[in-house]
């Protein structure tokens, strides 16, 4: 079906879609408390959401930013408020990683090793952007979890990418998530995953590498989410996609 050029067309083949689950029943019997009728619902909203408003052309989200700075909790706000695919970096590859690091020699739990910088991290960054070009293929806007810190420092790999999205009628934002090491710290230990052990154990070294006060130049939006910020993680969440929209 092709995507409706305006409001009037937007709510009729919203309507199709909504008749054609309506005939959709269990031994003839259907009622709004049902699974079928809340499949219903979630269709018919996801096709409200993607073409009845906002941005007409599906939209590429990074949200970078280092471990523990509350990149991931963002990004769930953020498709919570657009319904827009949320494609998280550890989740898509760990297992992939781990065995990958396990059958190389080195540690599952390895995250800063030259060997799991050079074999695996790159992997990693590929399956992640193969998985949102497959929902921007189809229209469907994309929001990024991951650190990002070299690809976003790197101004020719951000430009490859916006000439890439720009060629397939896509917007890109890419939006830092600030953070202060005593903050990471105390979220790092809270979340208490096995990959975080060389960094708490070794938390000067590693913190020594990170530069905390500034977000990477391409960055379009900078969010603050250091413990006792003066907005709050939510609030600010619209207000980036308020910008973004813009």
């Amino acid at each position: 079906m092709p995507a409706p050029v305006d409001p009037a067309a937007d709510n009729a083949a919203a309507l199709v879609i909504e008749e054609a689950f309506t005939k959709v029943s269990v031994d003839g019997i259907q009622s709004d408390s049902s699974p079928q009728a809340a499949l219903r619902a979630r269709v018919v909203d996801a096709w409200r959401r993607r073409h009845g408003g906002g941005s007409p052309k599906p939209i590429l989200v990074l949200v970078g930013g280092y471990a523990g700075s509350g990149k991931t909790e963002f990004s769930r706000f953020l498709s919570d408020i657009t319904g827009w695919a949320f494609l998280d970096k550890d989740s898509l590859t760990r297992s992939m990683a781990e065995r990958l690091l396990i059958s190389l020699g080195s540690d599952a739990n390895d995250r800063h090793t030259e060997l799991y910088l050079t074999e695996v991290r790159p992997l990693e960054y590929r399956c992640l952007m193969e998985s949102a070009w497959d929902n921007l293929n189809c229209g469907t806007s994309a929001i990024l979890s991951a650190p990002f810190i070299t690809e976003l420092r790197d101004e020719a790999w951000f430009t490859r990418l916006e000439n890439r999205c720009a060629a397939k009628g896509i917007d890109v934002a890419a939006i830092w998530v600030r953070c202060d090491p005593e903050s990471m710290r105390e979220y790092i230990e809270f979340r208490g995953a096995a990959r975080d052990a060389w960094k708490l154990a070794n938390w000067d070294q590693y913190v020594a590498g990170l530069d905390t006060d500034k977000a990477p130049p391409t960055a379009h939006l900078t969010v603050d989410n250091r413990l006792g910020s003066a907005i709050s993680l939510a609030d600010q969440t619209r207000d980036a996609l308020k910008r973004i929209l813009a």
